[in-house]
């Protein structure tokens, strides 16, 4: 996918260096909107990436932060007019969760914990089906449709053979035992989970209920790094209505500690590759008894 297609993170990142020139200036927010006459919550939208960025509003932003160097300023504005471009799942109408895929479409590594459900960029079509059916009561069929098509896009990043990003999941054990769609359908996927976690790219690892409390015992979270920002992150965390982005530095590493000890106490690669095979014939097992149907 072409670089240019993704405008969130453009958008998020214009948005940062903005703050960083309006802090460098010694300027609150409520300062910038009462010297350009606009409401302060455009300015923290705008630095927050949840707002587009027209050039004229970097114009008049560099103006007031002083920024004279004319490449600096024509950076800015080029940043956002790419910013201003659509992602290719905003043909697929509303999602939900935008915000997340433009980040996902240009991460560099992700790390997940999921404490429910097998993550969607590891799931099949008849699994992710059932998931969304299932979660979603009151959609139609065509969002049901538009939903999955937006699911399974998203995995062509996860497996394009050129530029995969890196990817851990820990699951807990919880995810094997819920039976999604039926044994079947559970039992396929699972197949499938373990071979994708033979891949280079894709860690896999299980976390048995037998150890007891756990970082992740608060629920589903991922950390998403980007190449050109080693040292940022954002945390993302996965709400029913509304989603969270942690961007501070102090919050990507009080996740990131909390996901080195989630790593530290699930099962090994190896070691889960075999827990999930007696998860799957297990449910072959269950779904040949008499009476099952």
């Amino acid at each position: 996918m072409a670089a240019n297609g993704n405008p969130t993170v453009r958008r998020r990142r214009l948005g940062a260096e903005l703050r960083r020139l309006r802090l460098a200036r010694g300027l609150t927010s409520t300062q910038v909107a009462e010297r350009l006459l606009i409401s302060q919550p455009k300015i923290s939208q705008l630095e927050n990436g949840r707002r587009a960025i027209k050039s004229c509003d970097v114009r008049d932003l560099c103006a007031v932060y002083q920024v004279t160097d004319p490449h600096v300023v024509d950076s800015l504005m080029r940043m956002a007019t790419e910013s201003d471009r659509q992602g290719w799942w905003v043909a697929c109408g509303e999602v939900p969760y935008a915000v997340y895929i433009g980040l996902e479409t240009e991460a560099a590594s992700i790390r997940s914990y999921e404490p429910l459900v097998i993550p969607g960029l590891l799931q099949t079509p008849a699994y992710a089906r059932s998931v969304i059916e299932e979660t979603i009561p009151l959609a139609t069929g065509g969002q049901i449709a538009a939903r999955l098509e937006v699911r399974l896009r998203r995995q062509h990043r996860a497996h394009h053979p050129a530029r995969p990003f890196r990817l851990w999941a820990v699951l807990d054990e919880s995810v094997l035992r819920r039976v999604v769609g039926g044994p079947e359908i559970m039992r396929e996927q699972l197949e499938y989970l373990n071979r994708l976690s033979t891949q280079p790219h894709i860690t896999v690892q299980i976390l048995p209920h037998d150890v007891g409390a756990h970082p992740g015992i608060s629920g589903q979270f991922s950390i998403l790094h980007f190449a050109d920002a080693p040292g940022a992150g954002t945390v993302y965390l996965e709400r029913f209505t509304s989603d969270q982005y942690l961007e501070k530095r102090s919050d990507v590493r009080h996740y990131s500690v909390m996901y080195d000890r989630l790593q530290a106490q699930a099962l090994n690669p190896d070691g889960t590759r075999r827990f999930i095979s007696r998860a799957a014939e297990e449910l072959l097992a269950t779904a040949s008894r008499p009476g099952r149907q």
